[in-house]
């Protein structure tokens, strides 16, 4: 089971997350990319503590929305979505290009990683992008059907799909994400999560009412921007541990 964050997510003199004290938990990171945050210097700074860690690197574009953090909607046309996405990826390519260090996989942020599921047309137009520039990385998807349509249009272009899911996130019944306004569809306790964590490995996961649901997923995320980040990535990897789960990014 990979076990991945998004990070790289400071500006400037501004600081979010604590990255050094995140990686050594991890087997992927998911980088800003200076569209929804990051900048250069913080983008230099995160690719090397990765590799320092040994951890595969994928890039993790966004919508062009510093003060939203990337989480408010924008009106893009699918051609805008390829060309931002194929900037991103560019911007992260030419520091991997420096150490010969592959682009692991690509990772929609926020509001874009939800509109490429919902929207045909922009999911074809981002993994366009990623086919063109990196057809040898893997595209993360929502594990469940919520991801299917995504996970399609991905193969149908060549590329691998990683399915993803979160330990701190509530679901419903249906498999799907349960929305944040509802109670428990934000996990916070780090046992919590890391019990989560497990079922998710063994393919299943208690939903908000109770039902048992089948959940497949290759890979787990915890989020960088959550406050308790580094507990809940050393909780979720204590106890894949102790379940005898490798963590390690898919083959």
């Amino acid at each position: 089971m990979d076990l991945n964050a998004d990070a790289g997510e400071s500006y400037g003199r501004w600081t979010l997350g604590d990255d050094a004290r995140l990686y050594p938990h991890l087997s992927s990171v998911n980088l800003a990319l200076g569209a929804h945050a990051g900048d250069p210097g913080t983008l230099r700074r995160a690719v090397d503590l990765a590799r320092q860690h040994g951890l595969g690197i994928g890039a993790h574009p966004g919508y062009p929305d510093l003060q939203g953090f990337g989480r408010r909607e924008l009106a893009l046309t699918p051609e805008e979505i390829h060309d931002l996405t194929l900037a991103q990826l560019g911007t992260l390519s030419a520091f991997l290009h420096l150490s010969g260090t592959p682009m692991q996989h690509v990772k929609a942020h926020g509001a874009l990683y939800f509109r490429i599921h919902g929207d045909a047309h922009a999911g074809q137009a981002f993994c366009h992008a990623v086919q063109r520039f990196v057809p040898h990385a893997a595209l993360m998807v929502l594990a469940g059907p919520a991801g299917e349509t995504l996970a399609a249009t991905a193969h149908a272009s060549g590329l691998r799909v990683w399915r993803e899911a979160f330990p701190e996130r509530g679901y419903l019944a249906s498999g799907l994400l349960a929305p944040r306004s509802l109670p428990g569809s934000s996990v916070h306790d780090p046992h919590e999560a890391a019990d989560r964590a497990v079922q998710m490995a063994r393919g299943t996961l208690t939903a908000l009412d109770g039902t048992r649901i089948a959940l497949h997923a290759d890979t787990l995320c915890i989020h960088g921007d959550n406050p308790n980040a580094v507990q809940i990535a050393a909780a979720v990897r204590a106890a894949l541990a102790a379940a005898d789960v490798p963590v390690a990014p898919p083959a």
